[in-house]
């Protein structure tokens, strides 16, 4: 699967589970961690908990399997690192916190108002 249709994957499955604010950054080119980050609030713990299950199924349906996890036991913030597509839930209050829209300004946003359910 192609990083950009892992990517769009991804924010469906985050969608899905009512994520917030679900941005996608084309990272590709600006650094070699990823070429896309998908970026999401959660309400609560236990929605970044559902988020993270939502996105591990959609992607094993896909053949693609998620490589590492940080932040499960907190729950205020996960990564799901896929390789090409790094995953970020936050709580409000976490993603103020590492605004990682600021720290990755260079990044193209991608449009993606008519792929996903709730915009």
């Amino acid at each position: 699967m192609e990083s950009y249709e892992l990517a769009v994957l991804l924010a469906r499955a985050l969608d899905s589970k009512k994520g917030g604010n679900i941005k996608v950054l084309k990272t590709e080119g600006i650094t070699t961690l990823a070429d896309y980050f998908v970026i999401c609030t959660a309400t609560s713990n236990t929605q970044v908990k559902a988020m993270s299950d939502a996105c591990e199924e959609a992607a094993e349906k896909n053949d693609e399997r998620v490589h590492h996890i940080e932040g499960h036991r907190g729950g205020a913030w996960l990564l799901m690192d896929f390789s090409a597509v790094v995953v970020h839930v936050f709580t409000d209050e976490a993603r103020k916190f590492y605004d990682l829209e600021r720290l990755w300004s260079d990044a193209e946003e991608i449009d993606i108002s008519k792929i996903l359910t709730r915009e």
